[in-house]
């Protein structure tokens, strides 16, 4: 791996049609505007690589999988424009997921907060291990998971997203992801994870690329329109950012 710097960090694996993709940054794995763009331009060539028939999607370290964004891009922010320019990263990560050709299996060894959450339920097929809670923290530092609402809508339907929303502080277990759909299965072990993506992965290399793409397509029927109503929903969050509320929130 490469040593990890301010930007983090982003390496690909291509080894059997397999492709891995892990990101990290040192701040439990937040994303920065930058390395949400390199791994969005990452999944958009993967997608037309030939070479490739799987993605897995991973993040460094061991306990946390994505802290979502980064709090320190978010105290900079002083205007619309940069707001909306910040979490305009994260609508373009879910719509490249979303459109990518290829099926990407998210391996979630640790804890995801906000965009993290939206990243899991952008996977088409989200494995995980008992230590991989979930939270959506947005709503107590004044903003709110509109951006990612559409992707964890979708996994795990409007009730339980407006649960999670609303318990802002609250941690949902592993066992409870799974029992919504956000997660396909939960394994015990870290080690019993990285078999389970291994086995799972070599499988669907081993079928044919196009019907899986042909698949993917159907799977993500109905959401052509994302690439306008994220948009529209960062311009929300860019707002909200330069409120008093969150400012204070964030340097708390």
């Amino acid at each position: 791996m490469l040593p990890s710097d301010k930007n983090g960090t982003l390496l690909t694996v291509i080894e059997n049609k397999i492709a891995t993709v892990q990101f990290g940054h040192p701040a439990s794995n937040s994303f920065p505007r930058v390395l949400l763009d390199r791994l969005t331009n990452e999944l958009t060539y993967l997608s037309d690589n030939e070479e490739v028939s799987v993605i897995i999607l991973k993040s460094e370290g061991t306990s946390t999988f994505c802290a979502g964004a980064s709090f320190d891009e978010l105290l900079a922010v002083s205007t619309l424009e940069e707001g909306t320019r910040f979490f305009s990263g994260f609508a373009n990560l879910i719509n490249a997921m979303r459109s990518c050709k290829k099926i990407i299996i998210g391996r979630i060894q640790g804890k995801a907060v906000g965009g993290g959450v939206g990243i899991i339920a952008a996977c088409d097929y989200a494995l995980a291990n008992l230590e991989s809670s979930i939270k959506l923290s947005e709503l107590a530092i004044g903003i709110g998971p509109f951006v990612i609402e559409p992707a964890v809508s979708r996994k795990i339907g409007k009730t339980a997203m407006s649960e999670m929303t609303l318990s802002a502080h609250e941690w949902k277990t592993a066992s409870w992801a799974l029992q919504k759909g956000l997660y396909s299965k939960v394994l015990e072990t870290k080690e019993e994870l990285d078999l389970e993506v291994d086995v799972f992965s070599k499988k669907l290399a081993g079928y044919n690329p196009e019907a899986l793409s042909e698949m993917k397509k159907i799977f993500w029927e109905g959401t052509a329109h994302w690439d306008k109503l994220l948009k529209e929903r960062a311009s929300i969050s860019g707002r909200l950012v330069l409120s008093d509320f969150t400012k204070n929130a964030l340097i708390k």
